[in-house]
């Protein structure tokens, strides 16, 4: 009678620590790896005052570099910040390496990578500061007309946080 009785408690033992296990696996999946998706939206930066300066031979040339700080809008015309950033030239008429930081209400995003004249591009989000401060992703850049050499520019942000 005894040993059925501490086989009993063993195997309700057992059997609780296993549920406890897998309700904590489940909880931490949850939170750690299976966040919802991506935060998604749209920015408009008006390229106000893009600036290029001549660095190389006169005209567009190899490490030429592009200077901005302009507003930066929401889908809706409303201001939501601004960006600043630089862009070096990496080949005359077709392409610049950039790196800049949109600064929004309750903090920044810092992208890197290529713009290019007269095709849409994909940067890096490679960091960010307040609610930012963990963001990671991409940002998908566009020319709202169709020759590439908009005065704005659609700025899709796909962050992970």
């Amino acid at each position: 009678m005894r040993k059925s009785r501490l086989t009993a408690v063993l195997a309700a033992t057992a059997c609780a620590v296993l549920v406890a296990g897998v309700s904590v696996a489940q909880a931490d999946n949850r939170t750690a790896g299976h966040r919802a998706g991506p935060a998604v939206f749209t920015l408009i930066e008006h390229a106000d005052t893009d600036t290029v300066v001549d660095l190389g031979p006169r005209g567009d040339s190899l490490g030429d570099t592009l200077a901005f700080a302009n507003p930066v809008y929401d889908t809706a015309g409303h201001k939501a910040g601004s960006d600043q950033g630089s862009c070096v030239r990496t080949k005359a008429g077709t392409a610049w390496e950039c790196s800049w930081t949109t600064t929004l209400s309750g903090g920044s995003i810092v992208v890197q990578g290529p713009f290019y004249d007269a095709a849409d591009s994909t940067l890096a989000i490679t960091g960010g500061t307040g609610k930012w401060r963990t963001a990671r992703g991409q940002m998908h850049l566009h020319a709202r007309d169709a020759k590439g050499s908009a005065s704005a520019y659609d700025f899709t942000f796909e962050v992970e946080r």
